[in-house]
């Protein structure tokens, strides 16, 4: 499920790029799906700016990502599908929520909470990265998800404070690295009881092929509670 096309102001790219990647390797069909309303905001991605005269539409730039195979989000039903997934970007608090500008008292898109709702009553998996785990806690209550550390550590986790915001929505946050580690102490966190599945990507100041694999375990782990 996308959320337009950069960072700023929609999905990002390089995490959507990563899931299909890991979700080809592991033989899995794939539709995408944006929601068909306008866009919060248009960022200009070279100044970090609001361009204050666009507008754009979330299913439209989506599209760009899906090389135009995509259909809006409305026709997303847990019939058609074992799992689903959200990669993270701006586009998640500010198109998908308003996280962006009213916190733990956001309210989710229509559409999005429907699919969370769907999916989680159906027992299928859910996955999530980077700040779009805010949307499973939001939706289903009392969901284990990860966006990484709870402490800024000197700039190496932005988005620290997003975990606190977390276990105000009625979530459980589960400390995570976004590398690769030996230990128990992994980059995807899995709720098994939910079937929800998150990993903090780009939450983390952290190398490209990190996040890639980071990415790669909350794919893997998703593939593998659909039990095919």
């Amino acid at each position: 499920v996308l959320s337009g096309c950069g960072v700023y102001d929609g999905t990002e790219i390089h995490e959507a790029s990563a899931i299909l990647v890991h979700l080809s390797r592991g033989g899995a069909e794939v539709q995408m799906y944006a929601p068909d309303v306008p866009q919060m905001h248009v960022i200009d991605h070279s100044k970090g700016q609001p361009a204050e005269a666009e507008s754009r539409n979330v299913l439209v730039e989506s599209a760009r990502i899906a090389r135009g195979k995509i259909a809006s989000l409305a026709k997303l039903t847990t019939a058609d599908h074992d799992a689903v997934i959200f990669p993270g970007g701006f586009g998640a608090a500010k198109n998908l929520s308003t996280f962006a500008v009213d916190g733990k008292d956001c309210k989710v898109n229509r559409e999005v909470e429907r699919v969370l709702k769907d999916f989680h009553k159906a027992g299928k998996p859910i996955g999530l990265c980077c700040i779009s785990p805010v949307l499973a806690a939001k939706v289903l209550s009392g969901a284990e998800v990860t966006v990484g550390h709870e402490e800024e550590e000197g700039g190496k986790w932005p988005y620290a404070g997003t975990a606190g915001a977390i276990k105000e929505l009625g979530g459980k946050h589960c400390v995570k690295e976004a590398v690769f580690s030996l230990t128990p102490f992994y980059e995807a966190h899995v709720d098994t009881e939910n079937k929800v599945v998150t990993t903090p990507a780009f939450m983390c100041e952290a190398e490209l092929h990190n996040i890639f694999d980071g990415i790669g375990a909350m794919v893997k782990n998703v593939l593998k509670l659909t039990g095919k």
